[in-house]
């Protein structure tokens, strides 16, 4: 794990200075504290600062290849770096390091770009020069794991892994990107290639950009595919997809583990992560370091699980317990490292549970992000599925109910209030091939922030309609399976967008801890993609056959438990006895709201006051509040300009 920075002229004969390079790495320090790296040559400049995990002692980046006219740089992981390496040595190139990141020069040369791609089994953000054809090439991993970003300026080309290093570089200006907020109201995040600011650019997950001169062209090299024809569903079939299945978790582990440095693993207190840790007994038998957040808040606790699992695996185990206060503590700090206004807090015990991590001596962990949108693990999923039925029959008395056995893990459930829940479950209900069909409840409860925004700012924030009619966002394909077209757009929104970025990259990497996700392997998301829906959800029963793969792996209470997704307090964190924080007050006065222009300083007062009382609206208000506070905390700290 690293940060890469790096520039790109559009007159190659500029030979760019080192010192142009410098600040913007320096910005990456979190990402990189074991060294930088340097390589400047007319054209280009690349930057690296180096987390040291594989090849402690000769890795340094940049890696060229034997004559030098290949330089690569690179954040991530190629976990199956070995098999590459002994391929590549077979055709006759030459190894100077043990890293995993020499492979990666030898595979383009060998293979060409397209095809050292897809041989890359891994997490990453690749910026690569080829001399010779004078291109600079960055690529990013299929599902979008590992952050990189761009602009494209008069005379030159700026990339780096954060914004915050394309700011350092002077000549990129720190403004909101109205466009990303519309996207935030509905999706949680901006899609990429949006981002939370204007001119910066994020490489979307599964795409190459090359860059020659005043040329580039974005490709998109893999993506989420449900075209293959499913698994035929038979007893037997299932028998054996469910072995597959084992072997591909066990696999994707196996490559995982690579480092030569100690690995940890996450315990949630869920089946997805207990999966992965128990994956990691079936591959070796040493002593394995877990670690979990636990909750003052019961509400968000799972600590009993978490606690049954590790002594059932017999790991060492160390728990971080989060308050509202603490939450409230690291919120600056979380914003900063974001990069985006949030929705929600959940991000942050994760940052705090990453600096645990790395107290611990540890530079890696293990988790079981991906598992829900590989296979089907959310209630979102079980609540398009019952629409979709309550929609034969609208008129049903019944149908409709079974929306009641969803959300039971929450305080205030949508669908506790019979007449409330036909109401809001039932808009749009008879549009079921709308692409976003399962996922309109969630825009419009998110959506409901717009109202909160100021006048003019409101006018460049774009309309529902727009965000949904986005030319770059990515849309389901009209034959794939119901299930198939709502996996797709979670896949390529809340996970790429969101998850493994307010959830994922940023907070690990905010204590220098690298996060890897053996469910978002490649290999187990196209054999996925193949599984009869049933086999997926069943009934109501979401991840069927993972459970049947990894149930003698755990206890039964685990492996039988319904999904409870992994939440925080959220505005409840920022007020005291009822009173808003002094921080809180502050960003949220009448003054500091007029003077950012986002918001409308009466609406937001009244939102306070309703929190206040104890009469949020469950998730619209909360979010709307996470938002409006994020947003003004980034202003802050960026120092946004209008």
């Amino acid at each position: 794990m690293c940060g890469i920075a790096g520039i790109a002229f559009v007159d190659q004969r500029t030979l760019p200075a080192q010192a142009l390079l410098e600040p913007m790495i320096h910005a990456l320090h979190h990402r990189g504290p074991d060294g930088y790296g340097f390589h400047c040559e007319p054209g280009v400049g690349l930057a690296h600062a180096r987390l040291s995990i594989i090849d402690l002692a000769t890795g340094d980046q940049p890696i060229s290849n034997e004559d030098h006219t290949v330089q690569v740089i690179f954040n991530g992981e190629i976990f199956n770096y070995i098999e590459l390496r002994a391929e590549l040595r077979a055709c006759g190139h030459q190894f100077r390091t043990q890293s995993d990141t020499e492979v990666i020069v030898h595979a383009y040369e060998q293979f060409g770009l397209e095809g050292c791609l897809q041989r890359l089994n891994g997490q990453f953000a690749i910026a690569l020069w080829d001399q010779r054809a004078r291109r600079l090439i960055l690529a990013r991993d299929r599902t979008g794991i590992r952050p990189l970003l761009y602009c494209q300026l008069a005379d030159r080309w700026l990339f780096a892994s954060e914004a915050k290093s394309l700011f350092a570089s002077g000549s990129v200006s720190a403004r909101l990107s109205p466009a990303s907020f519309g996207e935030i109201a509905h999706f949680w995040a901006p899609i990429a290639p949006t981002t939370a600011f204007e001119g910066i650019q994020a490489l979307p997950p599964g795409c190459y950009l090359t860059i020659e001169g005043t040329r580039h062209q974005l490709t998109q090299y893999w993506d989420w595919n449900f075209d293959s024809a499913p698994m035929t569903a038979g007893q037997r079939q299932l028998d054996d997809a469910t072995d597959e299945l084992r072997e591909l978790l066990v696999d994707s582990v196996r490559l995982q583990l690579r480092s030569d440095v100690p690995v940890g693993a996450y315990l949630s207190g869920g089946l997805d992560s207990a999966a992965v840790s128990a994956a990691v007994r079936q591959v070796h038998s040493n002593k394995l370091q877990t670690f979990s957040l636990t909750f003052d808040d019961a509400e968000f606790d799972e600590g009993t699980y978490q606690r049954q699992m590790a002594a059932h695996l017999g790991t060492e185990h160390t728990e971080r317990r989060v308050s509202a206060a603490d939450i409230a503590a690291a919120f600056a700090r979380a914003v900063r490292h974001i990069e985006t206004p949030i929705v929600r807090t959940a991000g942050i015990p994760l940052m705090l549970l990453a600096d645990t991590v790395r107290a611990a001596g540890f530079k890696v962990v293990l988790t079981g992000e991906g598992a829900d949108e590989v296979f089907a693990g959310y209630d979102i999923f079980k609540e398009a599925k019952i629409r979709r039925f309550w929609a034969r029959q609208p008129q049903s008395r019944w149908r409709f109910r079974l929306l009641q056995k969803l959300y039971a893990y929450l305080g205030n459930s949508p669908t506790q209030f019979a007449g409330l829940a036909k109401s809001f479950f039932g808009q749009g209900m008879e549009q079921i091939d709308d692409p976003f069909y399962a996922h309109r409840t969630r825009f419009d409860s998110t959506s409901r922030v717009n109202r909160f925004l100021a006048p003019e700012f409101r006018t460049r924030v774009p309309t529902s309609d727009a965000v949904l009619a986005g030319a770059h966002l990515p849309l389901p394909k009209a034959g794939w399976p119901a299930l198939a077209r709502d996996q797709y757009v979670e896949a390529k929104t809340l996970l790429a967008a969101y998850l493994l970025h307010a959830q994922g990259d940023r907070v690990a990497m905010a204590a220098s801890i690298e996060a890897r996700y053996p469910f978002l392997d490649h290999r187990l998301i196209e054999f996925a993609a193949r599984l009869p829906a049933n086999w997926k959800l069943h009934a109501l029963e979401e991840k069927y056959l993972l459970r049947r793969a990894v149930r003698d792996w755990m206890p039964a209470n685990i492996s039988r438990r319904t999904k409870q997704p992994y939440r925080a307090p959220d505005s409840s964190s920022f007020f005291h006895h009822g009173q808003p924080l002094e921080s809180v007050a502050d960003l949220l006065s009448a003054t500091s709201i007029r003077d950012a222009g986002y918001f409308e300083s009466a609406a937001v007062g009244k939102l306070v006051a309703k929190i206040q009382r104890g009469q949020a609206a469950g998730f619209s208000d909360n979010m709307a509040f996470m938002i409006i506070l994020s947003t003004m905390q980034l202003h802050r700290e960026f120092r946004l300009r209008h």
